[in-house]
């Protein structure tokens, strides 16, 4: 054995254990829980959307009289709610 090969066998580390990767699977059970699930994602972006419209008339009437944006704030709310609404999944899988 030359040193080389001897030095390779010393720097050579052992191979690390096999890390088990589990897939997530929804059990048949929880079906009637993703419908009301669906359901409740989908009445509360069309919520949003309703809000964003009543912002608007909001912003429009104010403008009218003269009373600038202060309703920025509440489009600004509105909008935050119907991102943390779109996303929710995606928030509670990187905590989970």
């Amino acid at each position: 054995m030359n040193s080389i090969t001897a030095l390779a066998t010393v720097v050579t580390p052992a191979p690390a254990p096999n890390i088990p990767d589990p897939t997530p699977v929804v059990p048949a059970e929880a079906g009637g829980l993703l419908t009301v699930l669906n359901w409740a994602s989908g009445i509360g972006l069309v919520l949003g959307v309703l809000g964003v419209i009543i912002v608007g008339i909001t912003m429009v009437i104010q403008l009218q009289r003269g009373e600038g944006g202060q309703s920025l704030a509440k489009l600004g709310w509105v909008l935050l709610g119907c991102i943390i609404i779109t996303g929710a999944a995606g928030i509670v899988r990187a905590f989970v």
